[in-house]
C-alpha cells in the first residue's frame, strides 16, 4: 500500500482481535477498542490477549485503547466486532465519534432480533452511511486458525466494488486471501444461517448420529439457506462459494466453532442454561435462529431445520422428539 492505512476494530474477542492482526499484518496501523482497561493493557504492554487468544503474539503496529473516540480518530476503516445483538445500542454511542468518511467494516454474523434487520442494515439504520460505505467480511473464518497465522479465505462484500477492492487491498497478507463480492445480502445471510445449521450439526453429533447424518443437515441446511437468499434477492452463487458452503463447512466441523460446541452440549442432554453456563463467548445462532425464522415466514420460505433449531433452544422440545419430527416430514423433490 503507498500510505499507510489507519484501521479502528471495536471489539476484542477473538475475532475481533484476530482480524486486526490481519489487518495489521497487511500494514495497517490497527487500534483494538476494549471496554475493560485491564485487557488494553494486557494487550499493550505483552503484545496478546490473555482472555481471548491466549499465547499468540500480536503485532507491534497494533494497539489497544479503552478510549472510543481515540479509537476512532482518522480511521479509514471501522470494524465492528461486537455480539450482533448489542450492535445497535453499541453504535449509537460509537456514530458522533467516526471519521467522516471511514468505511464502517461488520465481521458479525447474526440477524437483529425484532427487526429481522442484518448487521449492514443496521448499521445503515444507526449510522445513516449509506450501504455503499458499509462492507462485510466473511466466510470460513475460525479465529484462532487466523490469529495463528494459518492459512484461510474470505469474502469482502460491499455495494460498491472499488470500496471492496481496498478493504481487500488492506487485509491481503501471505496467509488470508480476501476476495471480493457486491452480494451483501447473500453474503450476510451466508454466514448468519449457518450459525444455526451449525448448531444442528453440533446436536446431531452430541446425539451420535453419525456421519450420514451431519452430511444430510449440511446439505439440507444449505438449501434453506439458498431459498431464503433467493427470496431476498441474493445471488444463488453465492451461496456455492466462501461465504455459503466454505463458511459451513467450516462451522458444522470444527471443534473451535462456538455453535458446534454449544449444539453439541445440548445434544449430549446439557440443559440451555448449562450450556450457556459453560459457553465463554457468544454462539450467535442461539439467539439469531429465532429472527432467522421469523425473516423466513416474512417471506414465506420453508426452513425445517431452523423450526427444529428453535424449537430444541428455545421451546424445550426434547433433540429426540424434534428428530422424529424432522424426520417424519412428508417426502417431496430435492430441489425443493
Amino acid at each position: 500500500m503507498s500510505k499507510s492505512v489507519k484501521a479502528a476494530v471495536f471489539g476484542t474477542g477473538s475475532w475481533g482481535t484476530a482480524f486486526g492482526t490481519v489487518l495489521a499484518d497487511a500494514g495497517c496501523e490497527v487500534t483494538l477498542w476494549a471496554r475493560r482497561p485491564e485487557l488494553v493493557d494486557a494487550v499493550n504492554s505483552t503484545r496478546t490477549n490473555p482472555d481471548y487468544l491466549p499465547g499468540v503474539e500480536l503485532p507491534r503496529n497494533l494497539r489497544a485503547t479503552a478510549d472510543a473516540a481515540e479509537a476512532a480518530r482518522d480511521a479509514d476503516f471501522t470494524v465492528l466486532a461486537v455480539p450482533s445483538q448489542t450492535l445497535r445500542a453499541n453504535l449509537a454511542d460509537w456514530t458522533p465519534l467516526l471519521a467522516p468518511d471511514t468505511v464502517l467494516v461488520s465481521l458479525m454474523k447474526g440477524v437483529e432480533l425484532g427487526t429481522t434487520m442484518r448487521m449492514s442494515e443496521v448499521i445503515d439504520d444507526v449510522a445513516k452511511v449509506g450501504p455503499g460505505r458499509i462492507a462485510v467480511v466473511t466466510g470460513p473464518n475460525l479465529a484462532k486458525e487466523i490469529a495463528s497465522r494459518m492459512p484461510a479465505a474470505a469474502v469482502v462484500a460491499c455495494t460498491d466494488e472499488a470500496v471492496a477492492q481496498r478493504l481487500q487491498a488492506a487485509c491481503h497478507t501471505p496467509y488470508f486471501r480476501p476476495y471480493t463480492n457486491t452480494d451483501v445480502v447473500g453474503c450476510e445471510l451466508g454466514g448468519a444461517v449457518k450459525n444455526v445449521i451449525g448448531l444442528a450439526v453440533g446436536i446431531a453429533d452430541g446425539m451420535g448420529l453419525g456421519d450420514n447424518a451431519k452430511g444430510s443437515l449440511i446439505t439440507r441446511g444449505l438449501a434453506e439457506t439458498t431459498r431464503l437468499g433467493l427470496a431476498m434477492g441474493a445471488d444463488p452463487l453465492t451461496f456455492a462459494g466462501l461465504a455459503g458452503l466454505g463458511d459451513l463447512v467450516a462451522t458444522c466441523s470444527s471443534p473451535l466453532s462456538r455453535n458446534h460446541t454449544f449444539g453439541t452440549n445440548l445434544g449430549k442432554g446439557m440443559t440451555l442454561q448449562e450450556t450457556i453456563a459453560v459457553t465463554r463467548q457468544t454462539a450467535e445462532g442461539v439467539k439469531s435462529c429465532e429472527s432467522v425464522l421469523d425473516l423466513a415466514r416474512r417471506h414465506g420460505v420453508d426452513m425445517p431445520i431452523t423450526e427444529t433449531v428453535v424449537g430444541i433452544v428455545h421451546e424445550g422440545k426434547p433433540p429426540v422428539v424434534a428428530l422424529k419430527e424432522l424426520m417424519s416430514r412428508s417426502a417431496k423433490p430435492e430441489r425443493r
